[in-house]
C-alpha cells in the first residue's frame, strides 16, 4: 500500500496493500523489554531469527492450530449493507493435543460453528471486545475435526467494508462495495487468523445483485458473465490482509495479455490509457527481481472515497482515481503496488512492527522500476520528493516512531503508517546498494525473494539473512552495528545516501527569481515543467509566498482549478497558509469529492490550525464524513471533532 510515496505525490495497509501514522509489538526475547538488561535491539533480533514471532495484534493460536485454506461462500446484501454466509477453514494441528481454535473477529454475528467432516455443531464463545483488536472467537474442537464451517454475518459498520450509494460512484446509478483489510480489518468481514505470519489459500463463491460484477484478489475471469454469481480461486498462500473484494458496475479493458483494468464504464477508457505502461513495468521488474509469480496483474479503479493511493491486493491492485491525471505523471503509484508482488505479497512482514520489510523494500523497488521505464531524471525527482516527505514526518512523529522497528505496544496497527517505514526503509536499501554495488545487491535481492517466497519473516530473520549472505560474504563494508543504527536510532544515520536532482536545482533558481520579483508568474517556463517540478516548486516556498504572489501564479497557471489532484493538494495547502480566499470554494469541493487520506487529512489539519479555517473544516466535514471510508473517518474525527 502506498502511504505517501513521493512527497506530496503518490499515496500506505499498506500495504497492503496500504496512509497515516503506527502497530504494537511484543517484547523481543532477550531484549531489554523482556529481561530488563541492556542489549542492542539488532543483536536481539538476530538472535531471535526463528519464525513464530508473537503478534500482539491477533488473538489467534496458529502455534496450536493453524488455518491453511479458506472456502468463502457468501451473499452481498446492499440493502442491509452486510455480507452473510459461511467461512470454512481447513485446520492443521501444530499441537496434536490442541482442543481449541482461536480466531480473530470484529463485530461479527456468529450464528453457528460446525466441525468437519462430521458436520456436528461445535460450542463457541466470543470474548469481550477490544476497541482496536475486536473479539477472540473460541471454538471447541473435536479430535476428528479437520475443518470448521462458520455461519456468520458482518455488521453494517464493519471497519473493512465500505458501502457506497449510487450517488457516491462515478456512474451514479449503481451501488458499490469494496474492502480494505490492511492492517487488521479482514476480521471485520471474515472470521480467521488475522495475522500476516499466517498465510492461506482460498476459494470463494460470491453472490451479488445480477447487474453487478464481483472481483477479488484472486484469479478473475475478464470474460465472466455478469449474472450475480462468481467463483474465485487464490492458489498461492497469502496473509489475511490481502484478501479483498470489490462489487459494482464494472467494465474490463485489457492493456496486454496479462494486464487490464476493471472500472466503472465512464472511467475505464481513461484508466486504460493512463496505466498503459503496466506491462512494461512487469517486464522490467522480472528482469530485476525475478519472475512474476501471480498469473495476471489487473487493476481495479475504485470510487474517489477509497482512503489510500493504492492497495497491493495480489493479482488485482486497488487504485485511487486521483492518479488518473491524463498525462501518466502519477503512475509511480502503479510501480509501487506492482513492486509489492515481490516485497509484501511474496515476502511478507511477520507482524506489523516489521512494516518496513514490506514498504521500505517496495519503495526501493518502485524507484528502480521508474528508473528503468522512465529514466534517471524522473527517478531522481521522485526520490527527492520522497525524502522531503520523510523529513516532514520526522518533524511530526515521536522519537520512538522515527525508528525502523518502533515500539508500538498496545497501539492500533493502523498507526504504523507514516513515511518512516517507507522512505527510511528505502534509504537503508540505497545505503546497502551504495556499499556493495548495484550488481551485487541485485543478486542479493533476487536470492532473498527466492529464499523467502510465499513466507513471512521478522526483522530479526532478515538481519540474520543479510548478515550471512551479504555482510559476511563481503566483509569490511557494512557491520551489524551499522544496521543497528539504522534500526534502533531515530532519524537518519550520517551514512545515508541522500537523493539529489539537477532539475530541482533549476526550479529552486526560478522560485527565488519569482519571490524576488526578477521574473513574473507569466514569465515562468512552467508550461514545460513536469508534475514533479511543479510539486517541488509549490512545496518549498518556506513561508515566502504572499497572497499577491499567489494571485499572480493563479492568474497565469490556473492552479486553483488544476485537474491534477496532487498539484491541487499542494496549492490548496498554500492557499490555507496564506488565507487565499479565491481557492476556498475549490478546497470545499475537493474535500467533498475525494476520500484519499493522504490528500484530505493535511488540508483538514491546516484548516483546523487557523481561527478562520476551523469553522470551514467543521462545516465541510459534517457534510462530507458519511462519504468517507471508516479509516478516514477515524483519522479525521480526532482532528476535526
Amino acid at each position: 500500500m502506498r502511504f505517501s510515496v513521493i512527497a506530496i505525490l503518490l499515496g500506505a495497509f499498506l500495504s497492503g496493500c496500504a496512509e497515516d501514522p503506527q502497530p504494537a509489538v511484543t517484547a523481543v526475547p532477550g531484549s531489554t523489554a523482556e529481561t530488563g538488561t541492556e542489549q542492542p535491539v539488532a543483536d536481539a533480533l538476530v538472535a531471535d531469527a526463528p519464525t513464530g514471532v508473537e503478534d500482539p495484534h491477533s488473538f489467534a493460536n496458529p502455534e496450536a492450530v493453524l488455518t491453511t485454506h479458506l472456502d468463502w461462500d457468501v451473499d452481498v446484501n446492499f440493502d442491509d449493507k452486510v455480507i452473510s454466509g459461511t467461512a470454512t477453514l481447513d485446520l492443521d494441528r501444530q499441537d496434536p493435543g490442541a482442543s481449541e481454535l482461536v480466531l480473530d473477529t470484529r463485530a461479527l454475528q456468529i450464528n453457528s460453528v460446525r466441525g468437519l467432516p462430521s458436520g456436528d455443531h461445535r460450542e463457541f464463545t466470543l470474548d469481550e471486545e477490544d476497541p482496536a483488536l475486536g473479539s477472540a472467537l473460541r471454538v471447541a474442537l473435536a479430535d476428528d475435526d479437520t475443518a470448521v464451517a462458520i455461519d456468520y454475518q458482518t455488521s453494517p459498520q464493519a471497519s473493512g467494508l465500505q458501502w457506497l450509494d449510487p450517488v457516491q460512484t462515478a456512474g451514479g446509478e449503481h451501488p458499490f462495495l469494496f474492502t480494505q483489510a490492511q492492517a487488521i480489518h479482514a476480521r471485520s468481514f471474515i472470521p480467521l487468523q488475522d495475522t500476516p505470519q499466517v498465510r492461506i489459500t482460498y476459494d470463494a463463491t460470491v453472490r451479488t445483485p445480477t447487474e453487478l460484477r464481483a472481483v477479488m484478489s484472486a484469479a478473475n475471469d475478464p470474460d465472466a458473465v455478469v449474472d450475480g454469481e462468481y467463483q474465485f480461486s487464490m492458489p498461492q498462500a497469502i496473509p489475511s490482509y490481502l484478501i479483498a473484494i470489490g462489487v459494482g458496475r464494472l467494465d474490463f479493458q485489457a492493456m496486454s495479455d496479462r494486464t487490464g483494468v476493471y472500472a466503472e464504464p465512464s472511467v475505464v477508457d481513461a484508466a486504460a490509457y493512463e496505466f498503459a505502461d503496466t506491462e512494461r513495468m512487469i517486464e522490467v521488474s522480472e528482469s530485476l527481481f525475478g519472475p512474476y509469480r501471480w498469473g495476471r496483474y489487473d487493476l481495479l479503479i475504485l470510487p474517489p472515497s477509497f482512503p489510500f493511493g493504492g492497495m497491493e491486493n495480489p493479482r488485482l491492485s486497488f487504485i485511487t482515481p486521483t492518479v488518473i491525471a491524463g498525462d501518466r505523471s502519477l503512475v509511480a503509484l502503479i510501480a509501487h503496488e506492482l513492486a509489492h508482488s515481490w516485497s509484501g505479497n511474496l515476502v511478507t512482514n511477520a507482524s506489523w512492527k516489521d512494516l518496513w520489510l514490506n514498504e521500505g523494500f517496495t519503495v526501493y523497488l518502485e524507484s528502480r522500476i521508474m528508473e528503468a521505464v522512465f529514466g534517471m531524471q524522473r527517478k531522481a525527482m521522485e526520490d527527492v520528493l520522497g525524502y522531503q516527505s520523510l523529513q516532514e514526518d520526522f518533524e511530526q512523529v515521536s522519537e520512538g516512531d522515527a525508528r525502523l522497528v518502533p515500539d508500538l505496544e498496545g497501539r492500533d496497527p493502523d498507526d504504523a503508517f507514516s513515511n518512516v517505514p517507507y522512505e527510511k526503509g528505502r534509504l537503508l536499501l540505497v545505503y546497502l546498494e551504495d556499499q556493495f554495488g548495484r550488481e551485487t545487491f541485485d543478486r542479493f535481492l533476487r536470492d532473498y525473494f527466492d529464499a523467502y517466497a510465499f513466507e513471512s519473516l521478522s526483522t530479526g530473520e532478515f538481519l540474520a539473512y543479510v548478515d550471512k549472505n551479504l555482510l559476511q560474504r563481503y566483509p569490511g563494508k557494512v557491520t551489524l552495528a551499522d544496521l543497528r543504527q539504522w534500526i534502533e536510532e531515530p532519524g537518519l544515520p550520517d551514512s545515508a545516501v541522500l537523493p539529489t536532482s539537477d532539475a530541482f536545482a533549476n526550479v529552486d533558481a526560478v522560485r527565488n527569481q519569482f519571490i524576488s520579483g526578477e521574473v513574473g508568474a507569466d514569465a515562468l517556463a512552467a508550461d514545460q515543467w513536469t508534475v514533479h517540478e511543479w510539486l517541488y516548486f509549490l512545496n518549498n516556498f518556506g513561508g515566502a509566498l504572499t497572497v499577491q504572489k499567489m494571485k499572480q501564479l493563479d492568474d497565469a497557471h490556473s492552479l486553483t482549478t488544476s485537474r491534477n489532484a496532487e498539484i491541487a493538494h499542494s496549492w490548496y495547502r498554500l492557499a490555507i497558509e496564506q488565507h487565499y480566499e479565491p481557492a476556498l470554494p475549490a478546497i470545499r469541493e475537493y474535500l467533498h469529492g475525494i476520500g484519499r487520506r493522504k490528500l484530505i487529512v493535511p488540508l483538514y489539519r491546516d484548516l483546523m490550525e487557523t481561527d478562520w479555517g476551523k469553522p470551514i473544516a467543521q462545516e465541510v466535514y459534517a457534510k462530507a464524513r458519511p462519504g468517507y471510508h471508516p479509516l478516514a473517518q477515524g483519522t479525521l474525527d480526532d482532528i476535526v471533532k
